[in-house]
C-alpha cells in the first residue's frame, strides 16, 4: 500500500494526540480563564478538530462517515459549504449554507467531482461559471480536490464560498490530502481483519483433516468393544467441532476455550490411552477473560502431534492459567520430542503460510496463535516459547485482562 505506513500512522496519532493535550493543558486552566498564545489556541483548536473528524474516517468513505465528519473538516476549513462525493461522483454529504437558487455551482457539484475523478487533478471552479451565478449568493466559487487511496481516486472534497483564494486552494489540498490518509488506515484496518480470518481458517484447516480422522477412527475402535464409551466420544467429537467451526465471533472465554481444549484431549486420551497424561492448572478469576477464539487449542495440538506423540513411552501435558495481575497468563508445557529452535524460527517467520515446511511441520499452530495474538494486542504479545530437541517445549501467552479490541461476541453458531 502506498502512501502512509501502519506505523508512521501509529507514531503520527501518537504525536498528534501528544500536541493536543500539550495545548489543551496550555489553553485552559479551570472553566472560564484562558493562557496560551492566539496560535498556540489557534493550533489546539485545529488539531482538536482534525481528532473528531478521524474517527468517523476510518470506517471507510460512506454517507454515514461522511455525514460525520463533513461539519469538522468545514470547520478546519472556515469555508461556508463542503461536499463530500464517492468514486461515481454521486454527493455522500454536503454541509454547510443551503444552496441559493439560481447557483449552479452546489447544483453542478456531481459533474464537478467527475471531471475532478476523470484528471486526477484539483480543479478550481468559478472562473467562468461567476455570471451566471445569483449576484448575492455565497457560494459563487468552489474548488475540488481528488481523495487518492492508494493510488487510486476514491472520491473528492469540494469547497465552495464566496470567492477562492491561492490560499483555500493549498488548505483544501492539506485537507485532502490527510483525509486520504485516514482512509488508507480504515483500509489497512480491513486488510488486517481479512489477514485474521485467513489464519483463522487457516487454524480450522489445521483440525480438520489428521484430527477428525484420528477422532473417527478412535471412535470406530469403541463401536464393538463399548458403545457406551464410542456414544460418548461422538458427543465430545460433535461438540468439539461445533465450537470450532463456528461461523461468528472472533473472541470467547478463556472458560470456553478450556472447554473446547478438554474435549480436544478426551479424544486424544481416548487414542493414547495410558501414554497421555494431563495436568490442568487454572485460577477461577482468570476464567471470565476474554481471548482470541482458537488461541489455546492449537497451541496443545501441537504439543500433542509434535511432542508427545513422537515420543517414546508416557508423556506429560500441563496447561497452566493464573493471575498476571492486569493479565492471564497461560503455559501449555509437554515433556515430548521438543522442536528444533532454527526450524521454529523459520515456521514463526514464515507470512507466506505453511508452503516452506508442509502442514503437519512442527510450530505450524503456534505460528498461526502468534500473528493473531500480535495482530490483536500488539507486538509484545506474541508466544514466548521454550524448547530444544529431546527437551519438550514451554509455551507462553499473555493475554490483557481489558482490551477496547476483545469483545466477546457470544458462543456464535453454525
Amino acid at each position: 500500500m502506498s502512501g502512509i505506513s501502519a506505523g508512521a500512522a501509529a507514531l503520527l496519532l501518537a504525536a498528534v494526540l501528544a500536541v493536543c493535550a500539550a495545548a489543551y493543558a496550555a489553553v485552559r486552566v479551570g472553566r472560564n480563564r484562558q493562557y496560551g498564545t492566539p496560535q498556540e489556541r489557534a493550533a489546539y483548536a485545529t488539531l482538536h478538530t482534525a481528532s473528531l473528524a478521524a474517527p468517523p474516517l476510518r470506517s471507510g468513505l460512506n454517507e454515514e462517515s461522511a455525514r460525520r465528519s463533513g461539519r469538522h473538516l468545514r470547520t478546519l476549513l472556515g469555508v461556508p459549504a463542503l461536499a463530500l462525493t464517492d468514486a461515481s461522483g454521486e454527493v455522500l454529504a454536503w454541509d454547510g449554507l443551503a444552496p441559493e437558487p439560481g447557483c449552479e455551482h452546489t447544483a453542478a457539484v456531481p459533474g464537478h467531482a467527475r471531471q475532478t475523478l476523470r484528471s486526477g487533478r484539483t480543479q478550481v471552479i468559478g472562473a467562468r461559471e461567476t455570471a451566471r451565478a445569483a449576484p448575492d449568493c455565497p457560494l459563487r466559487q468552489g474548488v475540488v480536490v481528488p481523495l487518492v487511496v492508494a493510488g487510486r481516486v476514491e472520491g473528492t472534497l469540494a469547497v465552495y464560498g464566496a470567492q477562492v483564494s491561492p490560499g483555500l486552494v493549498r488548505a483544501a489540498a492539506e485537507v485532502a490530502r490527510w483525509v486520504s490518509a485516514q482512509l488508507e488506515l480504515a483500509e489497512l484496518d480491513r486488510s488486517r481483519e481479512v489477514a485474521a480470518e485467513a489464519e483463522l481458517r487457516a487454524l480450522r484447516a489445521q483440525i480438520s483433516p489428521h484430527f477428525i480422522y484420528n477422532s473417527l477412527s478412535t471412535v470406530a475402535s469403541f463401536v464393538r468393544t463399548d458403545p457406551e464409551r464410542a456414544r460418548e466420544l461422538i458427543v465430545e467429537f460433535a461438540e468439539f467441532t461445533r465450537y470450532s467451526f463456528r461461523r461468528h465471533g472472533d473472541f470467547t472465554s478463556l472458560a470456553e476455550e478450556l472447554r473446547c481444549t478438554d474435549r480436544y484431549l478426551l479424544l486424544e486420551r481416548a487414542r493414547f490411552g495410558d501414554r497421555l497424561e494431563v495436568s490442568l492448572r487454572v485460577a477461577p478469576e482468570v476464567l471470565s477473560v476474554v481471548v482470541p477464539f482458537l488461541c489455546l487449542q492449537p497451541l496443545v495440538e501441537n504439543a500433542v502431534r509434535h511432542g508427545l506423540e513422537r515420543k517414546t513411552g508416557p508423556g506429560h501435558l500441563v496447561i497452566t492459567a493464573k493471575d498476571g495481575g492486569s493479565e492471564a497468563l497461560i503455559t501449555v508445557e509437554d515433556d515430548g520430542a521438543g522442536i528444533d529452535p532454527e526450524q521454529l524460527a523459520r515456521t514463526l517467520d514464515n507470512h507466506a503460510g505453511d508452503a516452506a515446511d508442509g502442514p503437519r511441520s512442527p510450530g505450524i499452530g503456534l505460528r498461526n496463535v502468534d500473528v493473531r495474538l500480535r495482530q490483536v494486542y500488539g507486538d509484545a504479545y506474541g508466544l514466548v516459547i521454550e524448547t530444544a530437541p529431546g527437551a519438550g517445549t514451554k509455551v507462553h501467552v499473555r493475554v490483557p485482562k481489558f482490551h477496547p479490541q476483545a469483545v466477546q461476541t457470544g458462543p456464535g453458531g453454525l
